[in-house]
């Protein structure tokens, strides 16, 4: 058991039901497995489940706990900012495919 730390730019949903909340409704929820440390009150880019730039959202809570069923999750609270123009998602898709989501060597 041990934390891990999240990239300081990158908030990558897992689920689409949660980012489409985010979108829709200008506040969300996400749910991560295991322990994770992000930072409250830090703007980042918010990706798709398929590695798309789409939003630069808040991190206004992150709790980490094990839950009843003894699983490690963390709680992450989320607030819209914005939404990326399609030439801003576009290069922050690029960035993001050769720093984290690419291959690695």
């Amino acid at each position: 058991m041990g934390f891990q730390t999240e990239f300081n730019s990158v908030c990558k949903f897992k689920s689409e039901q949660e980012l489409y909340e985010l979108l829709e409704y200008g506040r969300g929820k996400m749910l991560k497995d295991g322990l994770r440390v992000f930072p409250t009150g830090q703007k980042v880019i918010a990706y798709t489940p398929d590695n798309r730039a789409v939003a630069i959202v808040l991190i206004t809570a992150c709790v980490s706990e094990i839950n009843f069923q003894g699983r490690e999750v963390t709680s992450v609270e989320l607030q819209l900012i914005r939404k990326l123009t399609d030439e801003e998602s576009r290069v922050q898709t690029a960035l993001a495919h050769e720093m984290f989501f690419g291959e690695h060597a």
